[in-house]
């Protein structure tokens, strides 16, 4: 429990009075939003510290190793060389959204050479998100894949920083929601095998959801033998994931926004979708583009709009080709083609600059962040064919940034390259000390500055297994972390259904041009849907074969695709089938004398009317099995058993 006697500082310098209650929002005195960072303090001379203790003047204790920082706005201490045990932290930077960062350290009386880590997966409140194994039976199966999928990614690179360890250690992986976080690195005393991987994943198993048991079983089964082969591990183990996610419905819907900002007179963002004729695009709602151009309006301009059209086109032949396949293309081969088409755009920028004559400031680049929601077929456990496995590819080059937020958390998916990335991924210091230096925000790459050969691309893999909002911004918003700050007040009336896609990427705009007026300003939004139950409308048939429950279940469609900006909750029939479920079967009233039909007449009536309605009701699923036999096979698949020997051989 967090007392009410604590204090905290306002970040702002010219506060003058800058002593705030823990627990105020803003600072009272000038209403600046006061931070609260909250630190894991590794060791045990940590874990000895009681709660309400303050360490260095400055670190407040609040429960065993979770301290806050009272005074977010000072420098860490930070010493003048860095111990060997901080140096695998800063080369697996790139990997911050499953390993905390160095914050600092703190020297006191009772202790000393304490580590600090920040970005530890500790809520807003100063609380430790779940352990995997307190969170693992309560998961799906696709998410319990997917976490032992996250570590599986995490083996090699801990491995050749001797810090494997860290992955063995059940207490030490925690989750947030699909994401795995590990609380601190520890170093590997012996030499560490995927048997050792393998066994650590046994308990997990044995209480794995049913679904997935026998073939994770089998998996885990050969890691624990010494000729297991990474390779062959993890193609089973994607294989798995793919399968246990495409079982999932998805409904994604995308827009964009860019806006020269109140500054100003042009833009030099560009972005995809921006436009209404872009949602009748082929590529919609698979792709989306944000690039800020570098080099003025000569220059950015043009370098956005270049880098933008070429990806359209080179991601639409993407898209085609891996329709096409009929087996798995793996993640390393879609992030090798991806690398090839960013290698494509980024030589057609630095073509355009020669052959320009461009020197120095004047040449041509753009940033770039970029997701691909690819649909790779995929034959699920229950033996039909779905058209999506729910990969997101995303791909960045430069400060664009991705977020993925949800009604409980902000997380920032994409590093920016700058100066201060770069010393901190070189072991040369810790972040909070590379951001102070004059040029720490200045680009270190970007689309079109040098030769394809010498751009290192981040390109990573997620699978899209929550309802949640994928956020592509420039730093029009980004800057001055603006998104963490305000992605509650957007966020949760999206995902709720308050505000509209469209109507969130404006707000965010006009939040950007209040906050970061000064720069252009791009938004593109995806909203994905995966929890929300499709109802498929099907007309009653009045005639029972035999009994059945008497509630029918909800008959959930497995792909649901967006084609307009606000798509609808219901599975989209072929226009006969919907015209034939459309018709309306009542008249409406005519003033004429009433008259008492005979019982005979009546009782004709009525037998013609229930004909008619069956027959529009068997025309309705006659049709909707011969035009999309696919999704009619999935919704039989819903029925009771005895139910679905009625039904027809799929096509």
């Amino acid at each position: 429990m967090i007392s009410t006697q604590q204090i905290i500082h306002c970040p702002n310098p010219d506060c003058h009075q800058p002593i705030n209650s823990v627990g105020d929002t803003f600072c009272v005195s000038c209403q600046t939003p006061l931070v609260y960072r909250y630190l894991w303090a590794t060791g045990t001379e940590a874990a000895k510290m009681l709660p309400e203790t303050l360490v260095a003047d400055r670190y407040e204790v609040i429960t065993q190793q979770i301290w806050l920082d009272t005074q977010p706005a000072l420098p860490p201490e930070v010493p003048s060389e860095l111990p060997k045990t901080v140096i695998p932290y800063l080369k697996l930077y790139q990997q911050q959204l499953h390993i905390p960062q160095p914050y600092g350290f703190t020297s006191s009386l009772d202790a000393s050479d304490i580590l600090l880590l920040e970005n530890a997966p500790i809520d807003e409140m100063g609380n430790l998100y779940p352990t995997i194994t307190a969170a693992w039976e309560q998961a799906k199966a696709v998410r319990q894949v997917y976490w032992l999928w996250q570590i599986l990614q995490l083996w090699t690179p801990l491995s050749e920083l001797g810090v494997a360890q860290s992955l063995l250690i059940a207490d030490n992986l925690l989750v947030q929601g699909w994401c795995v976080k590990l609380l601190e690195l520890h170093p590997t005393i012996e030499t560490l095998s995927l048997q050792d991987l393998g066994q650590s994943w046994q308990p997990w198993v044995a209480v794995a959801k049913t679904e997935i048991a026998q073939r994770l079983g089998n998996i885990v089964q050969q890691m624990c033998q010494k000729e297991a082969e990474f390779t062959a591990i993890a193609t089973q183990l994607n294989q798995l994931l793919l399968i246990s996610a495409s079982e999932l419905p998805l409904m994604l819907t995308v827009a964009g926004v860019t806006d020269s900002g109140v500054v100003m007179r042009h833009n030099e963002d560009t972005c995809y979708p921006s436009h209404s004729e872009d949602l009748n695009d082929s590529l919609y709602p698979h792709l989306s583009i944000v690039c800020d151009g570098i080099g003025g309006h000569e220059g950015g301009e043009v370098a956005s709009k270049l880098a933008v059209q070429s990806l359209k086109l080179q991601i639409r032949a993407l898209l085609k080709d891996v329709a096409e396949q009929t087996e798995f293309v793996p993640p390393d081969l879609l992030q090798q083609q991806l690398a090839a088409s960013l290698r494509v755009v980024n030589n057609m920028i630095w073509s355009r600059n020669d052959e320009q004559n461009r020197q120095g400031r004047e040449r041509m680049a753009t940033t770039l962040v970029m997701a691909i929601q690819l649909p790779q077929k995929v034959v699920t456990t229950a033996g039909w064919e779905s058209e999506n496995a729910h990969e997101l590819y995303l791909a960045t080059v430069g400060d664009s940034r991705a977020y993925w937020i949800t009604p409980n958390y902000c997380q920032l998916l994409t590093i920016d390259d700058d100066m201060a990335t770069r010393e901190v991924c070189f072991g040369q210091s810790l972040y909070r000390q590379a951001i102070q230096a004059p040029n720490a925000n200045a680009l270190t790459q970007a689309l079109g500055t040098k030769e394809a050969e010498f751009l290192n691309f981040a390109i990573k893999r997620l699978i899209l297994e929550e309802d949640g909002i994928l956020l592509l911004c420039s730093d029009g918003l980004s800057d001055h972390d603006w998104v963490e700050k305000s992605w509650q007040d957007y966020a949760i009336p999206l995902l709720t259904g308050q505000l509209s896609v469209a109507d969130a990427a404006q707000k965010w705009v006009k939040l950007a041009n209040e906050k970061n007026g000064q720069d252009n300003t791009s938004v593109v939004i995806t909203l994905c849907r995966i929890s929300q139950a499709f109802l498929v409308p099907i007309t009653p048939a009045p005639l029972v074969i035999e009994p059945i429950e008497p509630e029918e279940p909800a008959i959930i469609a497995p792909e649901v695709e967006s084609s307009e900006l606000e798509a609808p909750a219901v599975e989209p029939l072929a226009d006969s089938s919907q015209t034939l479920l459309d018709l309306d079967l009542t008249e409406e009233p005519v003033e004429t004398p009433v008259k008492q039909p005979n019982r005979g007449k009546l009782v004709v009536m009525l037998v013609g009317f229930f004909a008619l309605l069956l027959g529009s009701a068997g025309l309705g699923l006659l049709a909707w099995w011969q035009l999309n036999p696919q999704s009619f096979g999935q919704a039989c698949q819903q029925l009771p058993q005895k139910v679905q020997q009625l039904c027809p051989e799929r096509k």
